[in-house]
């Protein structure tokens, strides 16, 4: 199978669902991460387009860990809104994957990048489908089926089904080390980094089935239904 997964931001997969695709990965099936903005606002020192280009090259250095490919959207971070241009984007990030499953955020998540992701990717899902919608690449003979990730803190996420993700936890962590410029000004906003707020809820999400670590997933049950919760590794 071809899977998709749909971050707003650099660093949101590797934090809310890389374990998941780790065992994906060690199952023989193809990766893909997409990123809808570029982090540029990520930094309280440097340009705009410095940082871009640092958390682009950190995303780079992430997929390689998965022998994942990088589809990058290369929005202005925190303006992602449902536009025209940002559907045709999304549509084709998943006709460029072949997607029979896609991972995407929240749609109650307390970032107004994630949602505004969640739902455009969630719309797309149809119309990746239709042949009289042109993009970049042609239409897909599928439609795939859709899960929701967590979100990060848990904001207003109450998991329907638990992946395990202990066996996959240190590649998971090591692909969110890879986004080394976000720790320090986070350590500033949270008193905590990145990794370590991960592991915690990871943990946390684990209690429930029993699991050392886990990630939590709901599916996304629009119309046409066309897969179920067995999809997940």
């Amino acid at each position: 199978m071809n899977i998709l997964a749909i971050g707003a931001h650099p660093d949101d997969i590797e934090f809310l669902c890389a374990g998941t695709l780790a065992l994906y990965a060690e199952q023989g099936h193809k990766i893909f991460i997409a990123v809808a903005t570029n982090g540029n606002v990520g930094s309280p020192t440097l340009s705009k387009t410095e940082i871009s280009d640092i958390r682009k090259s950190e995303c780079e250095e992430s997929c390689k860990l998965l022998d994942a490919k990088l589809i990058w959207m290369d929005f202005d971070d925190e303006w992602l809104y449902d536009t025209p241009d940002s559907r045709m984007v999304f549509i084709d990030a998943i006709r460029e994957s072949q997607a029979d499953i896609v991972f995407i955020h929240n749609k109650n998540d307390y970032h107004p990048d994630h949602r505004n992701a969640s739902k455009i990717a969630e719309d797309a899902k149809i119309p990746v489908s239709v042949r009289l919608v042109k993009t970049q690449f042609d239409y897909m003979e599928k439609i795939p089926h859709m899960f929701y990730m967590d979100s990060i803190g848990g904001y207003s996420f109450e998991p329907e089904y638990y992946v395990d993700i202990s066996n996959t936890m240190e590649l998971k962590t090591k692909m969110l080390d890879c986004h080394k410029s976000q720790n320090d000004w986070l350590m500033e906003l949270y008193n905590d980094t990145p990794t370590n707020m991960m592991k915690t809820q990871c943990k946390f999400r684990g209690m429930i089935p029993g699991f050392k670590y886990a990630e939590g997933f709901k599916q996304v049950l629009t119309y046409p239904l066309v897969g179920s919760y067995k999809l997940l590794p």
